[in-house]
């Protein structure tokens, strides 16, 4: 008789029970715990802000904040200054990573370096820099002068939302140069040389093979700029353009100047609302793509 038929089976019963491993749990609480204090609470303060029925005030306050012109304004000029920097971006951006992952000139490492110096710089910069250069007496309005002898400004965009919409464009392109010089770097240029041997034209290269590929990159750097886009503040406020009020500058007006902090707790949540629903269509596009993507390989 063998040593194994002498030890008895061990009923399901009998047997220990695995220790659980606590070491993974206790490492996340850390973390956990740090979002919670600085990203859920902050939320929930707001949210519970939003509820407080003012006194004096007959009617709720999500009734007079969302029923009001204003906020119907800001709302539409909010949409409408992220969805038009963002298109500009994107033709931007993918023009910009074109010419630098596929057009070789001398500077193109200090075109790239430039760009990435962009991301490092806080966005009120890029206005003061239109100002000294396009505003009333920016030195591009006084070099005209100079050259036609007329005195008032040839340039007078600064301070209306196109000049909102050139500041973000310039500020937020880098976020899609960025993720799409990425996506052309893993291109196999085996693929490109094959499509060219075959009679290909440049642009049927271009549309056929490489943006193909790019979308993924493309809509992560559009979503993205879109997000930043619809909740930019610091270009608008520092530009100062007469008559454009969206609603981060609603917010700050409505919590720090009137101190009217359960409107703009309101505004804050309809701000909220709409970043994770572009977040959450974001990560459904971008999940679509990657599935396709990987479907064809």
């Amino acid at each position: 008789m063998t040593v194994l038929e002498l030890v008895p089976d061990l009923e399901p019963a009998d047997r220990p029970a695995p220790q659980r491993n606590w070491k993974p749990v206790l490492w996340s609480l850390p973390p956990l715990l740090v979002v919670l204090f600085i990203a859920v609470y902050p939320i929930i303060r707001v949210l519970a802000e939003s509820t407080v029925t003012p006194t004096g005030r007959g009617t709720s306050v999500w009734t007079d904040v969302l029923g009001s012109e204003l906020f119907r304004n800001a709302l539409w000029r909010t949409v409408s200054i992220a969805v038009t920097s963002t298109l500009g971006c994107l033709v931007l951006g993918t023009f910009l990573a074109i010419v630098l992952a596929f057009v070789p000139f001398p500077g193109a490492q200090v075109v790239g370096r430039l760009i990435d110096t962009v991301l490092t710089l806080p966005s009120f910069l890029i206005t003061l820099a239109f100002t000294f250069l396009y505003g009333t007496a920016g030195a591009v309005n006084v070099l005209i002068g100079r050259i036609t002898g007329n005195d008032k400004p040839a340039l007078d965009f600064l301070y209306t939302p196109l000049g909102i919409v050139l500041a973000e464009i310039t500020f937020f392109t880098p976020f899609v140069v960025r993720p799409l010089l990425a996506a052309f770097a893993q291109l196999p240029r085996e693929q490109l040389d094959v499509a060219a041997s075959l009679g290909a034209s440049p642009w049927r290269v271009l549309r056929q093979v490489v943006l193909p590929e790019a979308w993924p990159a493309l809509a992560a750097g559009g979503s993205l700029t879109l997000l930043l886009t619809l909740n930019e503040f610091g270009i608008v406020l520092f530009t100062g353009a007469k008559g454009v009020l969206t609603l981060p500058a609603l917010i700050f007006t409505r919590g720090i100047v009137t101190f009217d902090l359960p409107g703009a707790a309101v505004l804050a949540t309809v701000q909220v609302v709409l970043s994770l629903t572009l977040y959450i269509g974001y990560r459904l596009v971008f999940a679509r793509f990657t599935g396709a993507s990987r479907k064809e390989s």
